[in-house]
């Protein structure tokens, strides 16, 4: 036998509830001197936002190596020698060193040839030529200023921070402090370089001041003894460097957490 289910018919379906009557929204009123004009960044409509996309420019092989130098000496333990030509002088300092160094810079090409024609000049009219005194100047140039430093006749020795290779100036802060003479670290090359109208220049000594400078000098002379000089055997403890990346640290931190979790349970058993 087979049964069949028969369904019953359904009701009337009830009626729906009144729509509620919404309220006619109120409109912003828009000035008509500023009319909303939105952009569409589809192809071929509006173009597209300037976008900052440094991170994925291949940079020069110059630039590429001034950053991985950078990172390693962050990375790397650097010993002592070279570590110090990290802390270089604070801007004050330096503002009061650049400003006597620029007092003191030599005469361009253009200024000794003009000196030497009107020499010339003068021994060919006749006459002797002019009897000056020897200007005072600025001295660049390693091997200059390791001599004047041995000597003993450099009065104040600015050393860049940034040389490239290191080794160039690595052994200089050790010779002033042995010849006791005054020396700086300053920031950086290309700025000692335009002293003695160079691109850039390692280091530059001062071997004298004129009187009206004499006053401003023996103060620097103090704070640099003070800031280096008299600081030689602190800076040469003093190791730096081994400052691990942001992803290398959260790993270390990760792993010093577990290690101590494992530790809390081993107290609780």
């Amino acid at each position: 036998l087979r049964v069949v289910q028969c369904k019953m018919p359904k009701g009337p379906k009830a009626a729906a509830p009144p729509a509620a009557k919404k309220k006619a929204e109120k409109q912003p009123e828009e000035n008509s001197l500023f009319e909303r004009r939105p952009k569409n960044f589809g192809i071929g409509n509006n173009v597209q936002p300037v976008r900052d996309m440094s991170r994925f420019v291949k940079w020069p092989k110059n630039v590429r190596l001034q950053r991985q130098r950078r990172i390693l000496y962050q990375r790397l333990k650097l010993p002592p020698a070279i570590n110090q030509f990290t802390r270089a002088v604070d801007k004050n300092t330096a503002t009061e060193v650049f400003k006597l160094l620029n007092k003191y810079k030599p005469e361009t090409k253009e200024q000794k040839a003009e000196r030497l024609k009107e020499a010339a000049e003068a021994k060919s009219a006749g006459g002797a030529a002019p009897q000056t005194k020897k200007p005072v100047y600025v001295k660049c140039g390693i091997n200059h200023i390791a001599t004047l430093v041995e000597q003993k006749k450099a009065t104040m020795v600015c050393i860049a921070h940034d040389v490239d290779p290191i080794e160039i100036v690595v052994w200089l802060p050790a010779l002033c402090r042995k010849m006791d003479v005054p020396y700086c670290i300053v920031k950086g090359k290309a700025r000692l370089g335009a002293v003695v109208h160079k691109k850039t220049a390692t280091a530059l000594a001062f071997t004298g001041v004129r009187k009206e400078d004499e006053g401003a000098m023996s103060k620097l002379v103090d704070n640099v003894r003070s800031n280096f000089n008299d600081r030689g055997e602190e800076l040469n403890r003093k190791w730096g460097g081994g400052v691990m990346g942001a992803k290398s640290q959260e790993k270390t931190r990760q792993k010093e957490k577990a290690i101590a979790r494992e530790a809390a349970k081993r107290m609780q058993a």
